[in-house]
């Protein structure tokens, strides 16, 4: 059995590469999210470590927050048993590094496992990787600053699109759109990656915080038309999923009050959602499902 949970190494380079391990998808359980704040402090700390990787083991990337943590809830009505990932680990620990970090992302990185890479200074994918956030076909929304991040780096009709429609894009289409920096081959990410942390770390590559990106947001009257447009639709299509109307809300607020506003609202939001009748189902629905597929 792979052993489950988050190392660190340091190459004579000086970049740490952090691996996530939880097979089969590297599922953001809670000991794999204690383990990364652990290890991206200890990055932080080293005097030795100039630029951080982070990437997954056998081949993936993850396959976002461990949907498990969510029935414990919906047994328990304990809410207390999220952890604090999107502000603590996302926003202050990644984002706001002083030492830069890029995501080397291969397989899949979707949900959680994508708002960790957008939270990263840079992303390299390897060829036909699955991009997506998938959060509003469990009733809930993302939850670790995807509704802010991801029309940063995309745009904002096609971030609503991506996630109202839950469907992932492939690495070649996310790097057409600017979600990923560059496709690399699977033999040359980590290689790849490195340098290119290392090349942040030295100014010869931007230093970009995604959260603070306003160059690809449409004026304000213009979003509001967008957003508009994207009730109507929402109305239509997923009139009783409470979760689709709450995004776009949520989405809205980081584009007029700035993308720490609308982080804060969408954890404040997330919760809301994670115990309605909406999420409690459609979890429900989810086990059921790859129950009977077993």
């Amino acid at each position: 059995m792979a052993k489950v949970g988050v190392m660190l190494e340091v190459g004579s380079d000086g970049v740490a590469v952090i691996t996530m391990s939880n097979p089969p998808v590297n599922a953001l359980a809670i000991p794999i999210l204690a383990g990364l704040q652990e290890k991206f402090d200890e990055a932080m700390r080293r005097s030795d470590v100039k630029a951080v990787v982070l990437t997954g083991k056998g081949g993936r990337f993850s396959g976002g927050f461990d949907i498990n943590v969510f029935e414990k809830i919906h047994q328990t009505g304990n809410l207390k048993l999220l952890p604090n990932v999107s502000v603590d680990l996302v926003v202050n620990t990644m984002e706001d590094a002083k030492k830069p970090i890029v995501a080397a992302v291969e397989g899949l990185a979707l949900g959680g496992g994508l708002e960790l890479a957008m939270g990263c200074h840079a992303r390299l994918a390897a060829p036909r990787t699955q991009l997506g956030l998938p959060e509003l076909s469990l009733g809930i929304i993302p939850g670790f600053g995807g509704t802010q991040r991801l029309p940063r780096l995309l745009g904002l009709p096609k971030a609503i699109e991506m996630m109202r429609s839950s469907k992932p894009i492939m690495s070649e289409e996310g790097k057409k759109l600017g979600l990923i920096d560059e496709v690399v081959p699977s033999g040359d990410l980590l290689k790849v990656s490195r340098l290119w942390a290392l090349e942040i770390a030295d100014r010869r590559k931007p230093w970009l915080r995604s959260l603070h990106r306003t160059d690809k947001l449409p004026p304000l009257s213009e979003a509001r038309k967008i957003l508009s447009i994207a009730r109507e639709q929402a109305k239509k299509t997923a009139k009783n999923l409470p979760q689709h109307q709450a995004c776009l809300d949520v989405i809205e607020e980081g584009i007029i009050h700035g993308g720490y506003s609308g982080v804060l609202k969408e954890e404040k939001v997330f919760h809301e959602l994670v115990l309605s009748d909406t999420a409690k189902g459609l979890v429900h629905v989810f086990f059921a499902q790859r129950a009977t597929s077993k």
